[in-house]
Formats: C-alpha cells, sequence, structure tokens
C-alpha cells in the first residue's frame, strides 16, 4: 500500500476486500454481496439509524440493557425527527429467554419503525432469542436490526437464519482480529435504503459501492480476517465457542461462592456471566472499576435493577485459575 498508494487503492484492495468480505460471508453463513466492512458496531448502527426516515410521532424500540452508545444514536435520529425511543424493560436478574421476548413483543406498537436488538447485551452479558424476537417483530409488521458487537466468534451467528434485516457484529473482539474491523450484513432487500455515515464517491451506485469505498483509509485491518477466522479455527471453532460458555458458568460459580453472593443462571447465558457484589450504590461503579484495572484486572462492574455486577468473560486464553486469583483481587478491593 505504502509503496504505491493509487496503484493499491484502485487496483489492488477492490478485489482484496471482496476476497475478504467473501471469507467473513461463509463464517457467518451470508452471500458475500450482503457484506460491508464498518470500523465497529457502532458505525454500522448508525450507518442503518441514520438512513432512516422517520416521521413525528414513530417510535424505535430498545432494550432496556441495550448499549450506551447506539441509544444514544436512536436518542439522536428520533430526537430529529420528533420521534421517540421506546424501550422493552427485560426481567432481572431473573431473566429468562421468554421473559425477554415478552418484553419486547409488549414494547411493539402501531407506530413502531424498528427494533433495535443486541445479540448478546454488554453489561448484562445476556444472549437474546433472537429468532423468535426477529419472527414476533415481523408479525408485527416491525424490522430488526441486530446489534451483534459480541457475537461473532462468542456464539454462532447466521443471520439469514435469523431473519434480521440488518446484523452488524466485531471482528475485533471474539475473532481476534484488529481493532477498528466489523461488518454490516444487510438483507437484500433492504439494501437500497441504507446509506454509509460517511457519503463519498459510491452514492447511488448500490450497497457496496457506497460502503467499500469510503475515503482513504488504512485497511489492513479488514483484510486481516481471513488470518482471524482461520486462528479461530485452529483455536477449535465452535468447540472453542462451547468450551468458552462452559468455563465462563464455572468462573462465575468459584466466584460466586468465594465473595459469598450469586450469580445469574438462565437460559440466557454465554461465554460473558455476571456475578453480584456485594455492595450497593450506582456511585461506587467508577472507584470500582479503577481500582480493579489498577490491579491489572479486566473485569468491569456495572449498575443493573438496582446491583452492582462484575461481568466475567472467558477466552482461549483463560483457565479456572484466573477467575481464583480475580476472586481474590475483588475481595481485596471490596475490603479496602
Amino acid at each position: 500500500m505504502e509503496a504505491q498508494p493509487t496503484r493499491f487503492m484502485g487496483t489492488v484492495l477492490p478485489g482484496a476486500l471482496r476476497d475478504s468480505a467473501a471469507r467473513l460471508a461463509a463464517f457467518v453463513g451470508a452471500r458475500a454481496e450482503d457484506v460491508a466492512f464498518v470500523d465497529n458496531a457502532t458505525s454500522g448502527c448508525n450507518a442503518v439509524l441514520r438512513s432512516l426516515s422517520l416521521q413525528p410521532g414513530d417510535e424505535v424500540v430498545v432494550l432496556d440493557h441495550g448499549y450506551g452508545a447506539v441509544r444514544n444514536t436512536v436518542r439522536f435520529v428520533t430526537e430529529q425527527a420528533g420521534a421517540r425511543m421506546t424501550e422493552a424493560v427485560l426481567p432481572f436478574p431473573g431473566v429468562t429467554a421468554d421473559g425477554i421476548l415478552t418484553a419486547v413483543a409488549n414494547a411493539l406498537g402501531p407506530r413502531t419503525r424498528l427494533a433495535v436488538i443486541d445479540h448478546i447485551t454488554s453489561g448484562s452479558a445476556l444472549v437474546v432469542p433472537l429468532a423468535r424476537i426477529v419472527a414476533a417483530c415481523h408479525a408485527a409488521g416491525v424490522p430488526v436490526l441486530v446489534d451483534g458487537a459480541h457475537g461473532p466468534g462468542h456464539v454462532d451467528v447466521d443471520p439469514r437464519a435469523l431473519g434480521a434485516d440488518w446484523y452488524t457484529g466485531n471482528c475485533h473482539k471474539w475473532l481476534c482480529a484488529p481493532k477498528g474491523c466489523a461488518f454490516l450484513w444487510t438483507s437484500e432487500a433492504r439494501q437500497p435504503d441504507i446509506h454509509p455515515t460517511v457519503i463519498s464517491h459510491g452514492f447511488g451506485q448500490g450497497y457496496l459501492q457506497e460502503f467499500d469505498w469510503t475515503g482513504t483509509r488504512d485497511p489492513s485491518a479488514f483484510l486481516s480476517v481471513g488470518a482471524a477466522l482461520d486462528f479461530h479455527q485452529q483455536l477449535g471453532g465452535a468447540s472453542l465457542r462451547q468450551r468458552n460458555i462452559d468455563l465462563a458458568a464455572e468462573a462465575a460459580s468459584l466466584v460466586a461462592r468465594r465473595l459469598n453472593t450469586e450469580t445469574i443462571d438462565s437460559d440466557c447465558n454465554g461465554a460473558m456471566r455476571l456475578v453480584r457484589l456485594p455492595v450497593s450504590g450506582d456511585t461506587a461503579v467508577a472507584p470500582l472499576r479503577a481500582r480493579l484495572i489498577a490491579k491489572g484486572t479486566d473485569a468491569p462492574v456495572h449498575a443493573i435493577g438496582g446491583g452492582l455486577w462484575l461481568r466475567l468473560s472467558a477466552f482461549a486464553y483463560n483457565e479456572l485459575e484466573d477467575y481464583a486469583r480475580l476472586a481474590d483481587i475483588v475481595a481485596g478491593v471490596l475490603r479496602e
């Protein structure tokens, strides 16, 4: 790229980008022509949300556990249009797949124009029953944008089988690609109405032409996807994903016992799990997170449903001993 930028950008990159998209599309069961690269899942959500044509009184449904940055985007686009954001309030901590489905169905109304559904909620680490939610939304005439920031490499991802209208996911989390590598899958029927957040030379020339070139940038992260997928498969692929889920359950149980508190056992659990901390108060979140980071850990604390929860993650490089050490660190910080 640096040896001859014009040649690379004009003649090498277009084909290389599509080859990389084809590898990713095969991994998520999609067509290559439906997959565009974006910097992160927040960018993918922004592209969809800022392409909407909302009218005053329209509604966009989000989960009350939805990711803060995406919720802010929904607030922005609805406020600009005189529309409003409506929350589906999830039952917590007694959460079940049926309860999540009921909460979303109850939030839909005659003016709902879109539902934004997290595949895996970031703070509360819930794997939602996507296929059932998409079916319920479509039965009500509501299209669905799936925020799959934590999906690829964490759980199986198949946007076509889900029936979603849009699915955006990060490759730089559970697939270990470099930062700044994500994708937006758009169903063929929705592609004429979607545009990237940066309008450039491809405007009006079709979905891929618009998304594949939004200006000069370093595309290395996008072109690394094949290597990241190869590495994921070397680590075990589907068996790794199940191993991570099993380890997270064991880890949460261990930490909860050590802290004499509770974890959440639900049919919505994945490779991230919550453990309740034996303290209270939203103001405790920031100092607790700061102290845990200073101790060399990276397990965030979230205030949810009136409690403080420690979120654990399990990946290929983790063993159960890591969580025993974490429990000791957390106990020491709480004593402090």
